[in-house]
């Protein structure tokens, strides 16, 4: 797995004629596996980790930099904290969820800046179980040039991190976009990752669900309602 990752990885860098990548290291288990997977495909010298806070919890910096020394990253901290607040000033008040998928959109913006700057792939660091609910944000972490870990489960995340060296805390670290103070991936999905993962799992190799129907219908009606966010803007043809 690992190894048909990296070279998948080398490959799609190739292709586009690219220098390296470029990628958000957010300070969890998905940014941490990717980056260290990244750094043996293109050398540490052709991977630029960011560290892009907004507003965020200081632990998940300290995280990231944990991260970033232990793999020998080269690193570059963007604190977009400032120009958030300052967007969130001349729009309209909005909720949460409107103003916390803000946050991830300005990051893409801040990633693509260093992408055309340097000729380099932006590396996006969502995985299956994610990206079959539709739990990313649409031009934000969605918007990326590559996935290297899109078609792995969560499960399957956990363990090649293991295989990797990523450090415990990190592995076991409660998952979190950070959209606002407090929020957890499994607090507001309502399902933990491993009943996702079950759930999941089933639906795509087609068998029998184990879990209540509840949780199957609620999982199977996020799948369905994030088509458009896996299949890119309708075009009308004429």
């Amino acid at each position: 797995m690992k190894n048909k990752i990296i070279s998948w990885i080398k490959q799609q860098v190739r292709n586009a004629g690219a220098k390296g990548i470029v990628m958000g290291l957010s300070g969890g288990i998905d940014s941490a596996v990717v980056a260290a997977l990244c750094k043996t495909a293109v050398g540490k010298n052709n991977l630029l980790v960011l560290y892009l806070p907004c507003n965020s919890n200081l632990q998940d910096l300290k995280d990231a930099k944990l991260i970033a020394r232990k793999l020998g990253l080269k690193s570059k901290l963007v604190d977009i904290s400032g120009v958030y607040n300052n967007f969130l000033k001349i729009l309209p008040g909005a909720g949460s969820l409107a103003k916390g998928n803000l946050k991830p959109r300005l990051r893409m913006c801040t990633l693509y800046y260093f992408a055309n700057k340097l000729n380099y792939l932006v590396c996006g660091t969502g995985n299956k179980s994610e990206l079959l609910v539709g739990y990313f944000t649409k031009y934000g972490d969605g918007g990326v040039d590559i996935l290297p870990i899109a078609d792995l489960f969560k499960r399957q995340v956990r363990k090649l991190a293991q295989e990797l060296g990523i450090p415990e805390k990190i592995i076991t670290k409660p998952p979190t976009a950070g959209l606002w103070q407090g929020q957890t991936d499994e607090g507001e999905m309502g399902i933990t990752y491993n009943e996702l993962d079950d759930i999941l799992d089933k639906f795509c190799n087609k068998h029998i669900q184990a879990a209540s129907k509840v949780k199957v219908d609620k999982i199977m009606k996020m799948h369905k309602n994030s088509e458009h966010k896996r299949s890119g803007a309708e075009i009308c043809k004429i």
